[in-house]
This record gives C-alpha cells, sequence and structure tokens, in this order.
C-alpha cells in the first residue's frame, strides 16, 4: 500500500475565534464522517492530528536564523492538521477529502517518500 499524507490548509484560527459552538459542532461532525468513510473505503489511517492555533507556533527561517513566536507574517494560510493514509487507491482518498473540504478549508494530499522511493 502507498502511505500519503493528507493536509488541513486554511486559517485553522477560524475554528475557535469566528465559529460558533453549532458551526464548530458541524464541522468536527464533518471530519467524522470522513475518519468513517475512509474506514468503509478501505483506507487506513496511521496517524494524524488537529494541531493547537498558529499563536502557539514557533518559526525558524529559512537558511536558520532566530527562533520567532507564531507563524511567518507573510503566510495567509497555515496547517491546522494532518492525516496520514496508507491506500491503494488514491482517486477514492481524494473523493473522500471532498468531506472536509467543504467545510472550507483547502486539501492537499502528498505521497510519503518509503525507504525505497529514496533509494531509487
Amino acid at each position: 500500500m502507498k502511505e500519503y499524507v493528507v493536509l488541513i490548509v486554511g486559517d485553522a484560527d477560524r475554528w475557535w475565534t469566528s465559529m460558533t459552538e453549532e458551526e464548530r459542532a458541524a464541522g468536527y461532525a464533518a471530519y467524522t464522517r470522513f475518519d468513517e468513510e475512509l474506514g468503509k473505503r478501505g483506507h487506513t489511517v496511521t496517524g494524524g492530528a488537529e494541531l493547537q492555533g498558529s499563536a502557539t507556533a514557533k518559526s525558524i527561517p529559512a537558511g536558520g536564523g532566530p527562533v520567532t513566536d507564531g507563524p511567518f507574517a507573510e503566510s495567509a494560510e497555515q496547517v491546522g492538521g494532518f492525516y496520514q493514509v496508507q491506500t491503494e487507491d488514491l482517486d477514492d482518498l481524494l473523493d473522500c477529502c471532498q468531506l472536509i473540504a467543504q467545510l472550507g478549508d483547502a486539501i492537499e494530499v502528498r505521497p510519503v517518500n518509503t525507504p525505497e522511493d529514496r533509494a531509487s
């Protein structure tokens, strides 16, 4: 099976600063449906997490340098969470990702490099 990381990209802080309790509950219910659908369709979640807000981030600039609080100022969107998924059907995984993309955040799916990939 091939392994992919599903990145949830958007304004992660929106969940806590501008959404009502009902909107948040509906959003989390959509993620629960996503998890359930992955299992029903034969995809295996091997890891993942919701990330804390961007105010808790620490950043190091490219090339090294001082550690600063928060995301880089030029970052309009941040990764708010991720799933690590094993599957033999990327197209179906992407179809499942539509469930959470409908909440308003972008979804980026990337293959994970395996030791075999790095050797070639």
